[in-house]
């Protein structure tokens, strides 16, 4: 191990824990109550203490995981209407977003239509982790053409925050499915001026997973009624 890493290694490794500890917050793998000791993280992932403290404190600027004094992050609970709200508000945001970048008529599609091919061969591999990633990365591509950096925070914010139970369940595999072609069709219409359609499948391609982890959420609330945010 590199005893003087870069900042830019300091980086990569802090964008790594991140994105593993968000998974594993995000999936449900790590439920409410969960402890992340930075140290224990830090060695079994390999790495220095560095990294690890910076992502489990970006995590916790989201509200995913909070300090706890000489113990480390705490997962929080989350609850119904948490998800609820945030779905509401992504519909809107995410909504004006799509119909912003149509308006203005997206160009320079080839990086989206790659992202949207990862998106396809982690749906065949069932590969759920493999899908959160390749989806995130596609909507912040997307959502970077506006160049507006408030709203791309304001959306991410949103997404990173959500718990996303049931992403395993029949209906969550189902749905993984379906969207496949929705990634497609989104930077069609948004290519194409579209603005009336993109704005319809948007709010599908939102709405559509709301049954799923609110059903997910709710299995898990009933069979642990401790995780219920106090």
């Amino acid at each position: 191990m590199d005893a003087s890493p870069t900042a830019e290694s300091v980086t990569s490794l802090r964008d790594k824990v991140l994105r593993r500890v968000r998974a594993d917050i995000v999936s449900g793998n790590a439920g409410p109550g969960t402890m992340y000791s930075v140290p224990a993280l830090a060695e079994e992932i390999g790495i220095s203490t560095t990294p690890v403290r910076e992502a489990l404190l970006e995590l916790s600027h989201h509200g995913l995981i909070t300090p706890v004094r000489n113990r480390g992050f705490r997962v929080e609970a989350t609850t119904l209407e948490d998800l609820r709200n945030g779905f509401a508000l992504r519909e809107l945001l995410e909504r004006f977003a799509m119909v912003s970048l149509a308006e203005k008529r997206l160009t320079d599609t080839e990086p989206l239509r790659k992202l949207a091919d990862e998106i396809a061969a982690a749906v065949k591999r069932m590969d759920s982790p493999g899908y959160l990633e390749s989806d995130r990365a596609f909507h912040l591509e997307m959502l970077a053409r506006l160049n507006n950096p408030m709203l791309t925070k304001m959306i991410m914010d949103l997404r990173d925050g959500m718990r996303l139970y049931g992403m395993d369940s029949a209906a969550g595999r189902e749905r993984q499915a379906a969207s496949v072609n929705e990634h497609y069709q989104l930077i069609d219409m948004a290519s194409a001026g579209q603005t009336d359609a993109v704005a319809k499948l948007i709010t599908q391609h939102i709405r559509s997973w709301e049954p799923v982890f609110m059903a997910g959420l709710s299995e898990r609330l009933q069979r642990n009624p401790q995780g219920r945010r106090r």
